[in-house]
């Protein structure tokens, strides 16, 4: 209700530290603090300050959950679909109960604003919930006779144990969909979310393992990424590998999969194009533009991110497009009024910094924005460029930021050209009332997902991934549960 939301607000910024847990890995059911374990602190991004104490995994830690991963598999595999449903079921409840500790863990070390935790919250139970009742339809089928006598049939199984990596952007969405995947198919997995947003993962897995998941089928470890990764991928238990990250990483651990055969689903980088066409409801495109851009610090691999206006509403579009976000509240993300947060470390902002100066410095023009906000935190200034020529390195590299790109066009062609031609094929947006239009934009846009008309793109129940370099393979949907199965053909006489 909207009064324990203000209730819980009110708590929130009395102590919000209180809701941050004591970081540790959990590996075969059991919670393993630091000890004499390498560690690294988790920073606030809005503030700079030490959240808490990460543990590195150790060789041993990683051998006790790929030995657990083997065992909970074969222990987990055997429950009935409906005991599985249960568990994902009860976890996406106990979720919503802790729903406070979990949201605010998840701005006080990604930044996002409340508002969006508790948004990401609620798309995170829903896709648990979406894979407990679709495990339950894994159905296979029974062919036809060749013989009298004869029984030919194929059945769908869970794969095996599965690694999966997750990065830091969205701490709650990503683990639901590779957790929620892995057990709903029957497989154990061994997680390891991101070192800058670990708390939330860890709290998800509290979840599961007080909604009844039998110790060892899930691990959740941390490192260093490489290091983790490169042991993990190298066992005969992985089976199959989910990965959420960068091109170069998801190349370098499809690379390490390959030794071992183990099936992978890659959901790698994009960058975004949106074609606004003459026939667009202008002021409506802006409104939900300008809110998708700068959602999470425009740190989304869906973010839209090169727009190709034509020219009769260019000089319209930039002007209120950049009016727009001149009254986006920027600030640390458990304050209530709080539109966009920062970046998740220095790193970051130094990369969007270097990147919109080059943009500059090639001609480009800069409407709003192009500078880090001073004082503590990543925070940097919601940035509009427009003109900008190719020979920008914006306009190749994914700015994964906040800035907007904004070109013009005269033709379909030109635009459809603009659009398809970098490597990326994550997302791609388009706006136009032209009912020919759509279906070719759905046709010739090379993208694993388009938004026509809208930036709603995700869903638990559609397939999210992408084509080209932005990977392969597919989580939510049928086809999330479909990566984590192996299909089986049985023929008897």
């Amino acid at each position: 209700s909207q009064e324990q939301t203000v209730a819980q607000a009110e708590q929130l910024n009395t102590n919000p530290l209180a809701h941050y847990p004591e970081l540790q890995l959990f590996i075969a059911g059991e919670w393993v603090s630091k000890g004499d374990r390498k560690s690294e602190d988790v920073l606030n991004p809005a503030t700079g300050e030490v959240l808490g104490e990460l543990p590195h995994a150790t060789e041993a830690d990683l051998d006790r959950a790929l030995a657990a991963a083997e065992e909970g598999f074969k222990v987990w595999r055997d429950k009935l679909p409906e005991e599985r449903s249960a568990v994902l079921r009860k976890a996406a409840a106990l979720m919503r109960e802790r729903e406070e500790q979990i949201t605010t863990a998840a701005s006080l070390e990604s930044g996002k604003p409340i508002m969006q935790s508790r948004m990401e919250l609620k798309m995170s139970t829903e896709v648990l919930e979406w894979y407990a009742e679709e495990g339950r339809r894994a159905y296979g089928r029974v062919l036809t006779q060749r013989q009298p006598g004869s029984r030919m049939y194929v059945v769908k199984e869970p794969v095996g144990p599965v690694a999966a990596f997750a990065p830091w952007n969205f701490p709650q969405g990503n683990p639901a969909r590779k957790m929620g995947a892995s057990l709903a198919a029957g497989c154990s997995c061994v997680f390891k979310p991101a070192e800058e947003t670990p708390a939330t993962g860890l709290l998800m897995a509290k979840c599961l393992q007080d909604a009844g998941l039998p110790d060892g089928v899930l691990s959740v470890v941390y490192g260093v990424p490489h290091v983790i990764s490169t042991y993990l991928l190298s066992s005969p238990i992985i089976r199959k590998m989910s990965f959420t990250g960068s091109v170069p990483v998801g190349k370098a651990l499809m690379k390490l999969a390959a030794d071992n055969m183990i099936r992978t689903t890659m959901e790698l980088g994009g960058h975004a194009p949106v074609l606004v066409f003459e026939d667009a409801d202008l002021e409506s495109t802006l409104d939900m533009a300008v809110a998708a851009k700068f959602r999470n610090a425009g740190q989304v691999c869906v973010s839209p991110t090169r727009f190709y206006v034509h020219e009769s509403l260019h000089a319209r579009f930039v002007e209120g497009f950049t009016a727009r976000v001149n009254k986006i509240v920027v600030g640390n993300g458990l304050d209530e009024n709080t539109q966009m947060g920062p970046l998740i470390h220095s790193r970051r902002r130094d990369a969007i910094s270097d990147l919109v100066d080059d943009a500059v410095k090639n001609g480009a023009t800069l409407n709003t924005g192009g500078e880090a906000i001073e004082g503590p935190g990543n925070f940097y200034k919601p940035t509009v460029l427009s003109d900008i020529p190719l020979s920008a390195r914006i306009m190749n590299e994914e700015p994964f930021g906040p800035v907007a790109l904004i070109n013009s066009f005269n033709d379909f062609d030109a635009a459809m050209k603009e659009a398809n031609r970098l490597p990326f094929g994550l997302a791609a947006f388009a706006f136009t009332e032209n009912t020919r239009r759509v279906n070719q934009l759905g046709e010739q846009l090379e993208a694993g997902m388009i938004g026509i008309n809208s930036f709603g793109i995700s869903v638990p129940e559609s397939p999210f991934g992408g084509i080209k370099e932005s990977g392969h393979g597919s989580e939510e949907g049928i086809e999330g549960l479909e990566a984590c199965l192996v299909t089986k053909f049985i023929t008897e006489v």
